[in-house]
């Protein structure tokens, strides 16, 4: 099958995960070397949780400022609910989809009655919100979603903590989509806004079918954040890092 589209998850594929503490989460010297290199063969798309400023310091900052290669890469922030396209010599992301305020009370207060039943206490330390509002996507971070890398990683490996939340978040919200994000995260966005959504439209600008996709991720068990895509793509490709990402990527080179 020739694919056309490779799209890509953030954290835990790209890089390992978020934090301006420390270096290793951007994505490294041979890791953007490829993704150039992939520009010049494919289009290329990068969808995340995550909002369009980390995009900008996780990858962006660290790729080609060549403006043709660019013109074939598009990013799809908080889970697809915006797309972010090259053009004019620069990146235009029209948002869609903001949640009303009375929508964002709804999953503030369902976040609150969620911790409170599963036992969850946040710490006196967080390291930046721990529930922030992303305009399309309120994210729970369990530390902050600034916390180093060490503490993401040692938290929820299993991510049996998350599965119970998220569990008990879908009693609260059966309105809303929640699932699990980066390693230490919890997404909730109207039902049907997920990483399907986004790579749906994605297509349908490029006027593309799903066959011509093949989505990366590292998320792609049931209640993950990749998960979704898995109903879009023609074919997807698990990855345990970004080490797993760059041999996925050499491959499509080839």
């Amino acid at each position: 099958m020739k694919f056309e589209l490779i799209a890509f998850d953030i954290d835990g594929t790209l890089t390992r995960s978020k934090s301006p503490l420390e270096d290793n989460p951007l994505i490294d010297t041979d890791m953007s070397d490829l993704l150039n290199k992939l520009m010049d063969r494919y289009k290329v798309a990068i969808i995340s949780g995550a909002s369009y400023k980390q995009f900008e310091s996780q990858i962006l900052a660290h790729l080609t400022t060549d403006g043709e290669k660019l013109k074939n890469l598009y990013l799809l922030p908080t889970n697809g609910t915006t797309l972010c396209i090259y053009k004019d010599n620069g990146w235009q992301c029209p948002p869609v989809n903001a949640l009303t305020d009375k929508e964002k009370k709804e999953i503030y207060t369902a976040f609150n009655k969620m911790l409170a039943e599963v036992g969850f206490t946040i710490p006196e330390h967080v390291y930046g919100e721990v529930i922030e509002d992303r305009g399309s996507q309120i994210t729970f971070s369990a530390f902050g979603q600034n916390a180093p890398i060490e503490i993401k990683e040692a938290w929820d490996k299993d991510h049996q903590k998350r599965e119970q939340m998220v569990s008990v978040l879908k009693k609260y919200l059966p309105d809303f989509a929640s699932h699990i994000g980066g390693t230490t995260s919890i997404d909730v966005t109207r039902k049907g806004i997920d990483k399907a959504y986004g790579l749906r439209e994605l297509l349908k600008y490029l006027n593309l079918a799903s066959e011509k996709l093949l989505y990366v991720g590292d998320e792609l068990y049931p209640d993950g954040n990749d998960a979704p895509a898995l109903s879009v793509a023609g074919e997807s490709r698990a990855v345990k890092g970004p080490e797993e990402t760059k041999n996925v990527i050499l491959e499509l080179l080839k």
